[in-house]
């Protein structure tokens, strides 16, 4: 069940991962290069070197979910890297903008395929 919101924390793993790698593959990415434990309820987000391919990873009841968004057409923006904090400031909005190519002008966005729809007449 998708249940990622607000009120969980989020943290983009810097640099380019190797988009190879299965969810065993990057909770020991998380350990290592991160120092962070996967198994607290935090979301962790990695960016292949194309910028095409996300992969998220968190732990719910029951065991660790991966959720994976290739895009079509565009690429990921990433944010800003705090040199202070050595890490990316991240939040819930954080990666709804990310993920849906929002710009900081309402009229532009990144670009983005549209999926196709089946329209339903009753």
């Amino acid at each position: 069940m998708f249940c990622l919101n607000d009120t969980m924390r989020y943290f983009l793993c810097p640099g380019n991962t190797d988009m190879r790698k299965g969810i065993s593959s990057l909770c020991g990415v998380v350990h290592e290069r991160m120092g962070r434990s996967v198994k607290n309820g935090d979301v962790f987000i990695f960016i292949g070197r194309s910028r095409k391919l996300m992969k998220l990873i968190h732990a719910e009841d029951g065991g660790l979910v991966m959720y994976v968004k290739r895009l079509e057409a565009g690429r990921f923006k990433t944010p800003s890297y705090d040199k202070e904090s050595q890490s990316y400031n991240m939040e819930w909005r954080d990666l709804v903008i990310m993920v849906e190519g929002i710009q900081e002008i309402p009229e532009t966005r990144l670009r983005r395929l549209r999926a196709r729809r089946n329209e339903y007449t009753v």
